[in-house]
């Protein structure tokens, strides 16, 4: 026989592939190492935060009017149309109302809405004539996206009340109707608002000015979606305080 060993019948003959070369030894597969990473907790998004002060400050101003009154809740509600439990979380500050139910709660209780500002400080001169910016005192109706700001002094005394009106993009008074006692006026400053009296829908830019009676069912909105809208507005009360 020569140098190289006969192979034995019947023996198999590993590929190429499979041999060993000299000096090192045959690679195995690698395997995949999955990294465990731990998971992070997930950060919680931050939702539209609550402004629990302003509605504090508005449900206890409603309360003190209707003591005021010497109005039971069960009267208030009878004559607003609004659920006795609804007008009790308005007042203890559970729940924000929209400028609908603030207009009907004002003109039960025989004021108007300035009145649901409460006390701001003193304005300079006598009488209360001149109301700086500073002292401008404002209600936010944070979920329906309006803001009022009162230029005149506050007090549920005065009859006659100018405001300066915000409406963020889609900010709208709602679907519904309201009416109130006294009439209103408005000039839109910027941007631009949809006004709804009875049947008739208007839209009204910058520079456009209105007026109707407030006892006209109305409503109003601003359409755009990426601008506010501001309005001067007037609100004149015509029944006894």
């Amino acid at each position: 026989m020569s140098g190289s060993k006969r192979l034995r019948k019947g023996a198999a003959v590993r590929p190429a592939t499979a041999r060993r070369v000299a000096g090192k030894p045959a690679k195995r597969p690698e395997k995949k190492l999955e990294k465990k990473t731990a998971k992070k907790p997930e950060k919680k998004l931050d939702k539209k935060p609550a402004e629990p002060a302003m509605d504090l400050a508005v449900g206890r101003r409603i309360r003190d009017l209707r003591r005021d009154k010497s109005m039971s809740l069960e009267t208030v509600a009878e004559r607003t149309e609004l659920s006795i439990g609804f007008i009790s979380q308005i007042e203890r500050g559970l729940s924000s109302p929209s400028l609908r139910v603030l207009a009907t709660l004002a003109d039960v209780l025989g004021v108007g809405i300035a009145a649901l500002f409460g006390a701001t400080p003193k304005a300079d001169g006598a009488g209360g004539v001149v109301t700086r910016e500073v002292q401008r005192a404002e209600l936010k109706l944070w979920r329906t996206g309006i803001s009022k700001q009162l230029l005149s002094p506050a007090g549920s005394e005065s009859r006659l009340n100018l405001f300066l009106v915000h409406l963020d993009p889609g900010g709208s008074t709602g679907d519904e109707f309201y009416t109130h006692d006294g009439e209103e006026a408005g000039l839109v400053l910027e941007g631009e608002m949809i006004l709804t009296v009875d049947t008739e829908t208007w839209t009204l830019k910058q520079g456009d000015s209105f007026r109707f009676a407030s006892r006209r069912p109305h409503r109003f909105s601003n359409p755009a979606r990426d601008a506010k809208a501001v309005v001067l507005w007037v609100n004149c009360v015509t029944a006894a305080g």
